[in-house]
């Protein structure tokens, strides 16, 4: 337990959440590490949620490491670089998938241009995004791995954000750093944890009650549990014929634990959006 409290954390430079925008239907994906399942988690989500009769958008935004249409078998023409270069507004990116029935907007790998773009350029990007975002029932967000400046603006503009674990000790650790900035920076209470790659229901739960118990003895805080994924050999079958799991496996146990989450998530915005109306 000493890892989570001894982790070298980088400073944080963002504002308290009162002077963010915060979309109403945005759902960010978050690790605090790679190589967890986060990209596919994404994706997955997305599928479910089209799946379940809603409009959804996928934004790519793990720039430098971009990898949604990788997964997805897509050579897009259009990306998110050419917002980031001021060639195209981000709307004139939006690109159908239409075996997932959602749309999405790539990012382009190799790339560091987002994780460098000064403050006021991000908050333009950031708004772009929550312009287009009500043109949607829910947009989904691939934040890069990390804790990053980036992944924390982005982070801030959703209305839940979902961070992925598993039960390796390193992504436990980076976890636990990304929820110990999003407290510093007033976030904390829109964070829910998904235990990812789980053995079983009742291994997934471990590893959920051992950030947890993290958090609450050093920060205080008691994250929620959005879901728990079980382990699927077949996931890295989908992802190796760069197919999503919901087309080539839909019946499968991983497939099966992320509709469930994406049915809850779909409860939570609605909850949240009883006010303005939608949905």
């Amino acid at each position: 337990m000493n890892d989570f409290v001894t982790a070298k954390l980088p400073p944080v430079d963002l504002p308290a959440t009162p002077s963010f925008r915060r979309g109403k239907n945005i759902i960010a994906v978050a690790s605090g590490k790679g190589g967890v399942g986060k990209t596919w988690f994404s994706i997955t989500l997305s599928h479910a949620l089209a799946k379940e009769g809603k409009r959804v958008l996928l934004f790519d935004g793990d720039l430098g490491l971009a990898n949604v249409d990788v997964q997805l078998g897509l050579m897009p023409k259009r990306d998110l670089n050419d917002v980031i270069r001021g060639r195209l507004s981000l709307d004139k990116v939006i690109q159908p998938f239409e075996e997932g029935g959602f749309d999405i907007v790539a990012g382009r790998s190799g790339q560091a241009s987002l994780s460098s773009l000064p403050s006021q350029r991000l908050m333009f990007l950031r708004d772009q995004l929550l312009e287009v975002a009500e043109k949607y029932d829910v947009v989904v967000i691939d934040l890069g791995a990390g804790v990053d400046r980036t992944v924390r603006m982005m982070s801030a503009s959703a209305t839940r954000t979902l961070l992925i674990t598993t039960d390796e000790p390193t992504s436990l650790t980076d976890a636990y750093a990304f929820i110990k900035l999003g407290n510093a920076a007033g976030m904390s209470k829109h964070i829910s944890i998904v235990s990812n790659m789980a053995q079983s229901a009742l291994e997934g739960e471990k590893t959920y009650r051992t950030l947890l118990k993290a958090c609450e003895n050093f920060l205080r805080l008691s994250p929620p549990l959005a879901g728990i994924v079980r382990l699927d050999p077949r996931v890295k079958d989908t992802i190796r014929h760069q197919t999503p799991i919901l087309v080539r496996s839909p019946n499968t146990d991983a497939a099966e634990d992320v509709t469930k989450i994406a049915r809850a998530m779909m409860y939570q915005l609605a909850d949240t959006q009883r006010l303005t109306g939608g949905f």
